[in-house]
């Protein structure tokens, strides 16, 4: 059997193919008998309305693009289900793409969303260069950054304030005792990035400690990433006695590079994060970490692109969410403390 029409429901309820229409609008022209009657046949035939059809005579969708980096990410994914969650409350769909921290394949996906017609669109952002090669696209599609802050842009943006979430977690390590606090990770490639290291290094200036960074020159943040430099680093003497990341991914490798070269862990080495994903609470890990709200930040940008579908003319929104201190097992007071 073929996919199941409105003119077969019709046939077999014995009524018309408009009788049919009206009962699944609920249209007041259409009593409750036969209104119901036509509901059952529908759902006994496995009918599906026509969303293709339905969205050209509502002039929407009620779909809602979502553009992510990596869905593998346990941030995104995290941030993924939240806002799929929220969006079927809101009566909308999630149609989400992997933009795979390629700006080119992130225009890509962002044209076949706004070819499928969704209502709008919320992203995560490659980088801070992701701006200039959307924004004449970004113009013509209600649009939702989160997590990339776009500053002074006219764009409308949800983000965790990450120079203060950064700057917390280097005077709580240095609240415990460490003076000499390396700060692993550091990206320039994104804007993110830059503002938590803007917070590392402001809490440095601020507390009277020298600054010891270990770049990162890859594209993103990764479990493989943090286990490489933290391996490379751990091959010679150190005299750190915390390691600060710029994500929790970054830490978890940390975790398995230190696990190889017996270095316990807060015994010999205080570690902290930043993002205070799912894995960071598991009893082995138990990473100390900063917190970004993520069902705030999800219900925030759809809340804000819902209000921006329908009023179009509101000014562009900016919202700056506080990160918060989240304490575990992963660093200990060393000195005085």
């Amino acid at each position: 059997m073929g996919i199941v029409t409105l003119k077969d429901v019709a046939r077999v309820a014995g009524v018309s193919y408009a009788t049919v229409s009206r009962a699944l609008s609920g249209s007041p022209e259409i009593g409750e008998s036969t209104r119901k009657r036509v509901i059952k046949i529908c759902e006994e035939m496995g009918y599906t309305p026509n969303a293709v059809a339905r969205s050209m005579v509502m002039k929407r969708t009620n779909i809602i693009g979502l553009i992510v980096t990596s869905i593998d990410n346990p941030f995104m994914s995290e941030m993924t289900a939240h806002l799929e969650i929220y969006a079927r409350q809101c009566g909308y769909n999630l149609m989400v793409c992997n933009s795979s921290y390629d700006p080119a394949l992130e225009k890509e996906v962002f044209s076949l969303l706004v070819g499928r017609k969704v209502d709008g669109i919320i992203m995560i952002p490659v980088g801070s260069e992701s701006y200039d090669a959307l924004k004449t696209q970004a113009a013509q599609m209600p649009t939702v950054f989160i997590g990339e802050n776009m500053m002074d842009l006219p764009e409308n943006y949800v983000s965790v304030d990450n120079t203060a979430g950064m700057q917390q977690a280097t005077e709580y390590l240095y609240s415990l005792g460490h003076r000499n606090i390396l700060y692993l990770g550091a990206r320039d490639n994104s804007m993110t990035h830059k503002l938590r290291a803007d917070g590392y290094y402001n809490a440095c200036k601020k507390l009277n400690i020298e600054p010891n960074v270990l770049r990162n020159s890859s594209a993103r943040s990764s479990v493989q990433v943090g286990y490489e430099l933290a391996k490379a680093h751990f091959e010679q003497p150190f005299s750190e006695t915390a390691i600060l990341c710029a994500a929790d991914t970054l830490a978890i490798g940390v975790i398995q590079a230190a696990y190889e070269k017996g270095i316990r862990i807060p015994e010999d080495l205080s570690l902290m994060g930043f993002d205070n994903i799912s894995f960071s609470a598991l009893p082995p890990i138990s990473l100390t970490t900063v917190n970004q709200p993520k069902l705030e930040l999800a219900v925030s940008a759809l809340d804000m692109l819902l209000n921006r579908i329908k009023r179009p003319e509101t000014p562009h929104t900016k919202t700056i969410l506080s990160p918060s201190l989240v304490i575990r097992n992963s660093c200990r007071a060393i000195g005085n403390n």
